[in-house]
């Protein structure tokens, strides 16, 4: 991640090679990468890897398994989205998903995210969501660093 975040490239393109990054490295099916806008109340993707664009590339912070994580201001891992209504159905083969927010310096506000989905039942295990989280932590100075 270090390496992406050292090229001399646009944000776009910085964001696509995470989101590839983190999909390669896990064998996930879909993974997204979002901006969370406090100020409109907006989450907004910004790159993506995987078989399809995001259903909603920009929806309320109010709304999905991402409201829980930035409100929480801790990871979401739902095991069966079935199961869990506030699930938004991004792909109708979706069976789990983890929302790993990124915290701005000072811990106090989610300023991105990290969303991933698996057409697998209870896809992330505890040492999926500590290398997501980790890799959430590195990750911040995408947002922070002002390129």
């Amino acid at each position: 991640m270090q390496a992406i975040l050292a090229l001399n490239q646009d944000r776009v393109t910085k964001a696509k090679r995470i989101a590839e990054a983190i999909r390669g490295a896990g064998a996930y099916r879909w993974v997204g990468i979002y901006d969370v806008n406090a100020r409109p109340g907006t989450v907004s993707n910004i790159a993506w890897s995987g078989p399809n664009a995001p259903a909603y590339p920009v929806f309320p912070i109010t709304k999905g398994l991402t409201s829980r994580a930035i409100t929480a201001r801790k990871t979401v891992n739902v095991g069966d989205v079935a199961s869990d209504p506030s699930y938004l159905t991004a792909l109708a083969s979706t069976r789990a998903e983890i929302v790993v927010p990124i915290l701005d310096d000072t811990g106090d506000h989610v300023i991105g995210t990290i969303d991933v989905e698996s057409e697998h039942l209870n896809a992330f295990d505890s040492k999926a969501q500590t290398l997501l989280e980790e890799s959430a932590n590195v990750l911040r100075k995408f947002w922070t660093s002002g390129d």
